[in-house]
């Protein structure tokens, strides 16, 4: 059989940063360490960081009740207010938001600042985005689905800036700054989708059309991931999602000549490494 891995596949550049840097944090420091939410959306990871001693704060009530320790910010990013309660509290921590993450908290503060209205395409629910509202100073909108951007008015005479999600779809995002093109509306438009993220769903969507069966590792609750999986869905019905290779049922998989694998931005190689072996055995 063969089987196509895409190079893209697996931790990118501001994940493995911090997830690197949370080990070190967890070897080195005296006192508990926490991780505001979940380091990354990877279970794995976070059940292996949990048996160093490292706690996952879940909620904002829990940081308030902190009175000692280290907090690290995970590499999605908090709203500007986290860190003012932090240092209200004289409560330490480590930063490790992607620096992508980052510079569009910049973007963003500057050009509210200026009175532009924030248009944020993403997901409302996600940790990302909930971070880079956070650092809007004046009206911020959030845009998820071309209907959300059909049904978008601005105020006569509002300039807009649109950023992006670092994991929104490519295709998505232009498709909805069109629309809001059409509207006419006085608009500063960045892409601040991660380089890694459309070179890996690039490289996801070749490697779907040219397989029999695709598979997409990564977790349940990785945003990035579930992105790859739609596109490749869309071209290959037999794709498949999984976290580990557990998850793989190989009684289902079907006969096939050809295999893909992808892995979203919070997947660790060792499970890449292992499922791929797997499937170069099994079948």
């Amino acid at each position: 059989m063969d089987v196509k891995v895409a190079k893209t596949a697996g931790f990118c550049f501001g994940v493995k940063r911090a997830v690197e840097e949370v080990y070190k944090v967890a070897e080195t420091t005296k006192g508990t360490v926490y991780t505001y939410g979940p380091i990354i959306h990877n279970e794995e990871v976070v059940s292996d960081l949990e048996k160093k001693g490292v706690k996952v704060l879940e909620t904002e009530e829990d940081l308030k009740n902190l009175t000692e320790g280290t907090v690290i910010i995970r590499s999605h990013g908090v709203p500007k207010y986290i860190y003012e309660l932090l240092e209200e509290r004289n409560i330490s921590y480590v930063d490790v938001t992607c620096p992508f993450v980052l510079k569009i908290h910049r973007i963003v503060e500057k050009e509210s600042a200026q009175g532009k209205h924030i248009v944020i395409v993403g997901d409302p629910n996600h940790p990302e985005v909930v971070g880079i509202k956070g650092w809007c100073q004046g009206k911020a909108t959030i845009i998820k689905t071309k209907e959300d951007a059909k049904s978008f008015l601005a105020e006569s005479g509002e300039k807009l800036c649109i950023v992006s999600q670092t994991t929104f779809n490519y295709n998505n995002f232009q498709e909805i700054v069109e629309i809001l093109s059409e509207k006419g509306y006085d608009k500063l438009v960045l892409n601040t989708i991660c380089n890694a993220t459309q070179d890996r769903q690039s490289e996801a969507a070749q490697i779907a059309k040219q397989v029999d069966a695709m598979i997409v590792v990564g977790g349940k609750h990785s945003s990035n991931t579930q992105k790859l999986y739609e596109i490749c869905k869309s071209e290959c019905k037999d794709t498949y999602y999984i976290q580990t290779l557990a998850d793989l049922d190989s009684e289902g998989f079907p006969s096939v000549q050809c295999v893909g694998i992808t892995a979203g931005a919070s997947t660790p190689n060792k499970i890449i490494e292992e499922v791929s072996k797997h499937v170069r055995i099994k079948f």
